[in-house]
């Protein structure tokens, strides 16, 4: 089960950006006890001297979240760290939606402060009367989150700087797919919107468009050679057609756009650049983050 309350401020996409290091950071005494506002309670663990974040603003932190009553028997829940292969989360600041939202605590820290931010679970329930809280959450307790903020941006420098990382990602792809062209000795085609593709084998009919549903029998592999995936491979346990809806967001925009080349009886190869499949993200342990892939395509039928 998911849960509201939490998803509110962790759920947004978790991107690896590069920190930011205060010069000369200044850090401030640390408060002795826990202050109160906006519905939760807080203490700075570590001060630096740099304007807090505020609402538009995207944090990049790493959070550790535990349940129980601030002592040695806490039970912990997550570590973004863990949870996130290392990396931290990226979390955009909005206004809180309750009073004891804890994305409220994000708006008294900048970058390189540390601090445990805390809600009562008494608190939660009642502003959540309507939905279940976990089965760990206990009358009395507190949901306790350790946070490390490493960054704040505004929303531009963030945009700023993941086009700049896209930029040179689509570089990278393009070099790692011409060196893997050059070594197997092939000539694909380049699409339009930046995969490449070969045709093995024609169909016949229409080319498939948006609407139209391909049914899809194929192999995916990593430029290593490396198969994460296949609907004709009974290792992966899914031996069955896999039908598509084009256009509707059902598969990875590689594969969507290289469906629209296609016709009934086709069999073709895509090699799909990061961009155009998972990007930064690792939707598996096979797959890590910024793949090429390849897929192996047959077309069986197009309704």
């Amino acid at each position: 089960m998911k849960y509201t309350f939490f998803l509110l401020f962790c759920a947004a996409p978790f991107v690896g950006l590069s920190q930011q290091k205060a010069a000369k950071p200044v850090v401030k005494p640390i408060a002795a006890a826990f202050k109160r506002a906006h519905g939760i309670e807080y203490k700075i663990i570590k001060d630096v001297a740099g304007p807090a974040a505020k609402l538009g603003d995207v944090v990049e932190a790493n959070i550790i979240w535990k349940v129980g009553k601030g002592n040695s028997k806490d039970s912990t829940i997550l570590n973004s760290r863990i949870m996130n292969d290392g990396k931290p989360v990226v979390l955009p600041i909005a206004e809180a939606k309750f009073s004891g939202d804890i994305v409220a605590g994000f708006t008294m820290l900048s970058a390189g402060d540390s601090a445990i931010v805390r809600v009562s679970v008494d608190t939660l329930r009642k502003n959540f009367a309507d939905q279940p809280l976990p089965p760990f959450a206990k009358d009395g307790d507190y949901f306790i989150y350790e946070v490390s903020v490493l960054s704040v941006r505004n929303k531009e420098e963030m945009e700023k700087e993941q086009a700049l990382a896209a930029g040179r990602q689509v570089l990278a792809d393009e070099l790692l797919m011409m060196e893997y062209f050059t070594k197997n000795r092939l000539q694909p085609v380049k699409s339009p919107v930046g995969f490449y593709y070969t045709i093995q084998q024609e169909g016949t009919g229409d080319l498939i468009t948006a609407g139209k549903k391909a049914s899809v029998n194929y192999t995916g592999k990593l430029l290593d050679g490396t198969v994460f995936d296949s609907n004709v491979d009974p290792k992966f346990g899914h031996v069955s057609i896999f039908d598509v809806e084009v256009g509707t967001n059902a598969v990875i925009p590689g594969m969507d756009e290289g469906l629209k080349l296609m016709k009934k009886g086709t069999k073709a190869t895509l090699y799909v650049p990061s961009g155009l499949a998972y990007g930064a993200n690792s939707p598996s342990e096979a797959v890590p983050a910024n793949s090429v892939m390849i897929f192996e395509m047959e077309i069986t039928d197009v309704k």
